[in-house]
């Protein structure tokens, strides 16, 4: 009967959950080259669209992981945080967490990293890897770099025998009212940088596009939110990638 402050970051259950995740991936995929994976976003209102959407995901059996690209939670509020956190561990597959802007209102940065962890972070599937950024400069007061060029710099040589091939993902995406626009052109001179690099993800629109954002031939892949009740399907194998927007 007693209830705390929605904003006190109180957690019950799992935490640490990309850490975990990040481990199940790497090993189920070690070896791999041909990968098939997921990503979806902005969750935040759409509880009973995002049951359906891990009862789809959970239908197929030729999906690796899934990430989710951030906005898990409208208000930041830790409760929110929770239970969308209990609905996406029903997945069979594992799955990472980007952060979103409105996860960061309130208290939400401090429950997702509790819940989720780091808010830059990177793993290697296959000989992918995945490089996973806080791109959500808006709600930040340059107590810390968003993005973190520092770390995007690192990613490029960190455990650089492991992988070929770079994807880098995000919640908003270069140009969005949220995003660091003064660093923007900067942003994608580090983006190039990494070895074999495929394309870039992001979300935060609430709809899909594919777009070469500064006529380099780089391509940045935005999953629409759970309303619209579709999913971006990704393999990458030898021979380059492809995708595909999937309605459930």
């Amino acid at each position: 009967m007693i209830d705390y402050h929605p904003y006190d970051v109180r957690i019950s259950g799992e935490t640490d959950i990309n850490a975990r995740n990040i481990t199940r991936i790497e090993e189920s995929c070690q070896g791999k080259t041909t990968l098939r994976f997921v990503t979806m976003g902005d969750s935040q209102r759409w509880y009973d669209e995002t049951e359906d959407f891990v009862n789809e995901i959970n239908k197929r059996e030729d999906i690796d992981f899934v990430i989710h690209g951030g906005d898990m939670s409208d208000f930041g509020l830790t409760d929110e945080f929770l239970m969308q956190r209990d609905i996406m561990n029903r997945l069979n597959v594992p799955y990472v967490v980007l952060i979103g802007n409105h996860d960061c209102l309130g208290t939400g940065e401090e429950t997702f990293k509790a819940v989720f962890g780091m808010t830059n972070f990177s793993f290697i599937a296959g000989n992918v890897k995945f490089v996973c950024l806080n791109t959500n400069a808006l709600e930040y007061d340059y107590s810390e770099p968003v993005p973190d060029f520092t770390f995007m710099e690192q990613e490029q040589s960190s455990r650089r025998e492991e992988f070929d091939k770079t994807v880098v993902c995000m919640h908003v995406q270069p140009f969005s009212s949220v995003f660091n626009n003064n660093v923007a052109n900067i942003f994608e001179y580090y983006v190039l940088q990494y070895p074999g690099i495929q394309f870039c993800t992001a979300a935060h629109n609430h709809g899909f596009s594919d777009e070469e954002l500064f006529d380099d031939g780089m391509h940045y892949i935005v999953s629409d939110c759970m309303k619209s009740r579709t999913y971006l399907l990704f393999t990458i194998n030898e021979e380059g990638y492809e995708y595909e927007l999937v309605k459930y």
